[in-house]
């Protein structure tokens, strides 16, 4: 699920953190690092459980309407299929999904309150209306209300602060977990082990994250000493702490990560500078980068595998 790109910014932040507390040991930001590894997953497993427990207050709303003394036609054929069908209780009746979710406590990070407010509001929009309006839905009519329902629930202007007061990294992982969860609705039903295929790999959080935060960490002072000439007429000490960490990462990579090409690296590092950085970091980062390609592969120190990989 995690792209590499939320990996480097994960170990970014790590280092920054790193950098504004001396007494942090490598042992004890890798456990920081794994920590927001393990919640990017468990945000993937609150949005899926949120998508059934809004859908699940239809049953509210039948109860509701059925209870009128004057009940309209609109009350009197409604339904709460949005829950009810195959697709959605191919992930309610889902027992590994919801063993992730008790074994991690997923449930107990919602708010009903909140929940019951996105269904309320979702129940008056027209996209919900015409769908209970349809004689029979077909599954991608399903689909297509989860999707709407999703989309109206992040659209919500206090979806980004719920979300944050249980997930600190969701703004990072915001555009990841979204992607994640359009692909889980338009392959439902569900799979048995469907969670599985977002669970974040070792290859990409160990072999890669982990090497890289490690790197950047022991070879410091040779990482710095390489950056340093480069920098011409500015002193160190001068630039930005997010730039430096991110000039230090990219020279990591460049040199012990010969798998990445080095356009690659040039153009994730520059695009992470633009979001997490000032405005000019972007050029300034660019320009220094693309210094120490050019000379770092004259000296004959990037070596990658694989045809066109310095390309």
């Amino acid at each position: 699920m995690l792209s590499r790109r939320n990996i480097r910014i994960k170990v970014m932040q790590m280092l920054y953190t790193m950098s504004r507390d001396k007494d942090l040991s490598l042992n004890q930001v890798l456990n920081h690092y794994r920590k927001s590894i393990h919640k990017s997953f468990d945000l993937y497993l609150f949005n899926v459980l949120q998508l059934t427990e809004v859908a699940k207050y239809s049953h509210k709303d039948a109860g509701k309407r059925a209870s009128k003394h004057l009940p309209t036609a609109e009350d009197k054929t409604f339904t709460p299929k949005i829950y009810d069908n195959e697709l959605m209780q191919s992930i309610v009746n889902n027992k590994c999904f919801w063993d992730l979710v008790k074994s991690r406590k997923i449930r107990e990070l919602l708010d009903d309150d909140t929940n019951l407010k996105y269904y309320v509001d979702f129940a008056e929009s027209d996209e919900y209306k015409a769908y209970l309006n349809q004689t029979e839905s077909a599954d991608q009519d399903h689909k297509d209300i989860f999707l709407k329902q999703y989309r109206f629930c992040y659209s919500n202007e206090s979806f980004d602060d719920e979300m944050e007061r249980s997930f600190p990294c969701w703004m990072d992982d915001k555009s990841l977990i979204m992607g994640s969860m359009k692909k889980t609705i338009k392959a439902l039903p569900a799979t048995e082990h469907f969670c599985e295929a977002y669970r974040p790999t070792d290859e990409t959080t160990v072999d890669f994250g982990e090497a890289l935060l490690e790197k950047v960490v022991n070879d410091n002072d040779e990482l710095l000493a390489i950056i340093e000439p480069a920098l011409k007429n500015w002193d160190a000490d001068r630039v930005a702490i997010i730039d430096m960490i991110i000039l230090k990462m990219a020279l990591s990579e460049l040199l012990s990560f010969p798998s990445i090409p080095t356009k690659v690296t040039l153009n994730e590092f520059v695009e992470i500078s633009k979001l997490y950085s000032t405005d000019k970091s972007k050029d300034f980062i660019n320009g220094i980068l693309d210094r120490l390609m050019k000379q770092l592969d004259q000296e004959g120190k990037i070596k990658k595998e694989g045809r066109g990989l310095k390309g």
